[in-house]
């Protein structure tokens, strides 16, 4: 079979272009830190494979487990049961957590686990708030065919507080909800009549911080939560911004009395160079959302784990006030068991130690950067490296990203850019040797 040309003819390819599209590469293995294509040409997978991997691939110790899980239990419903795989799951990640959380909610991917907490975060106003007029809601506002009057009647009953914060240049997913809070860019243009209204912030700075207070205090009494990526907003460009003060405006927010939603999709499991960035901060948030690395990258898995406060405003005699969400494979048992070995590996290979190690190199390359022409704003926060190169606008759609793609896979190594953002984010298991060469590379393209 020509891999390729089947590709070509009955596959639609993501994030991607379709007209004069590049053919994509057919990779038949994978190993560690390395890629294998039809050929046997190795490519190091210098981001993880959008984010996701992060002990290196095709892992024997996971594959195993998953392999033992199939045998036994490969999947069951998760309304009216339960299994050991995710009950295993839920508690290690209560343990480890930065907060104080008390349930976890299960889901698919990341951007479900962010449209959960978004549902959470609303309906928990809505139970807390809306209890005593509910039952009048139910059938005459259903009826009513003016959606104006419904939103109207909607905000009577949850005293209004139904809003998001959310940064400028964020990005939560591409469900509509995770749309909705995610920055109004290329990603979402499509779309943007369709998306709910949020009240967008910049990153907290020195020159902002008082401002941003006063927008947020000003609407207080409207907004159920506050969303957020700490301290890197990935798909925006991997910018990066001071914890010392998202640890100021965490501290408001919470004194609004407004839920803080902490989507660490991206920088869970160990990529800032703690488990979670949410480390880096004093304040806690009460619901954190979790995927991507939370497999290892083998598969997916969302988590929305929430604090007591949320969950108990959904324990009620009243019918109405469940949760109602959910996903055919809500804690699928192989991709909780993946999840759990990932976690064993944490323990059994010193996996932090490795992040340490890869933000150490990162860290010094970075001063090799900055002393180049043609390149700016070098940044690096654990194993995350990114720059930007001068040339044409600061965009997504900046086509040097397909250049540097298309040369940096020519010479061995998987490099992606977010438009004239470069950035590198590799599995922990990547060596010193194979990380030399990624740094060897950029230094060519540049």
């Amino acid at each position: 079979m020509n891999l390729i040309e089947h590709d070509k003819n009955f596959i639609w390819h993501p994030f991607t272009q379709q007209k004069n599209m590049q053919p994509p590469i057919a990779i038949k293995n994978a190993k560690g830190s390395l890629l294998f294509d039809e050929n046997d040409k190795e490519y190091i997978d210098a981001i993880s494979s959008w984010w996701v991997n992060v002990h290196g691939h095709a892992h024997p110790y996971i594959a195993e487990k998953i392999y033992q899980q199939a045998l036994q239990l490969e999947h069951i419903i998760f309304a009216g049961f339960t299994h050991e795989p995710a009950v295993k799951l839920a508690e290690r990640l209560i343990k480890i957590l930065p907060g104080n959380f008390s349930k976890i909610f299960f889901s698919d991917d990341g951007s479900t686990s962010t449209e959960v907490a978004i549902k959470m975060a609303v309906q928990y106003w809505w139970n807390e708030r809306g209890s005593m007029v509910n039952n009048q809601w139910s059938m005459e506002n259903r009826e009513s065919s003016n959606r104006k009057q419904r939103t109207e009647n909607r905000k009577l009953e949850t005293g209004n507080q139904n809003k998001i914060i959310a940064f400028n240049n964020s990005y939560h997913g591409d469900t509509f909800g995770s749309m909705s809070v995610s920055d109004r860019s290329v990603f979402t243009l499509a779309f943007h009549d369709l998306l709910f209204e949020v009240i967008f912030i910049d990153v907290p700075t020195e020159e902002n911080i008082s401002s941003t207070k006063k927008i947020i205090d000003e609407h207080a009494n409207e907004i159920a939560a506050f969303i957020y990526e700490p301290l890197v907003q990935g798909a925006g460009g991997m910018k990066m911004y001071s914890s010392v003060l998202m640890d100021e405006l965490l501290l408001f927010v919470q004194q609004k009395n407004i839920i803080c939603i902490a989507d660490e999709v991206m920088t869970g499991f160990g990529r800032t160079g703690k488990m979670f960035a949410s480390e880096y901060m004093q304040t806690k948030p009460d619901i954190i959302c979790l995927s991507k690395g939370i497999t290892g990258g083998t598969m997916a898995l969302g988590v929305t784990a929430c604090s007591e406060k949320i969950y108990s405003a959904f324990v009620s005699d009243d019918a109405k006030k469940t949760f109602f969400h959910g996903h055919s494979f809500t804690a699928n048992p192989l991709a909780c068991t993946a999840a759990n070995a990932s976690l064993d590996l944490f323990e059994q290979e010193n996996s932090l130690q490795k992040v340490n190690f890869i933000s150490e190199q990162n860290i010094a390359f970075a001063q090799q950067l900055r002393q180049l022409s043609g390149i700016k704003n070098v940044r690096v926060l654990g194993t995350i490296l990114a720059f930007e190169i001068a040339q044409g606008n600061d965009e997504y759609l900046n086509n040097i990203s397909t250049i540097i793609t298309k040369k940096s896979l020519e010479k061995g190594v998987y490099i992606r850019p977010l438009g004239n953002t470069v950035y590198i984010m590799p599995p922990y298991c990547i060596s010193e040797s194979e990380l030399k060469k990624v740094y060897a590379v950029i230094l060519e393209l540049v």
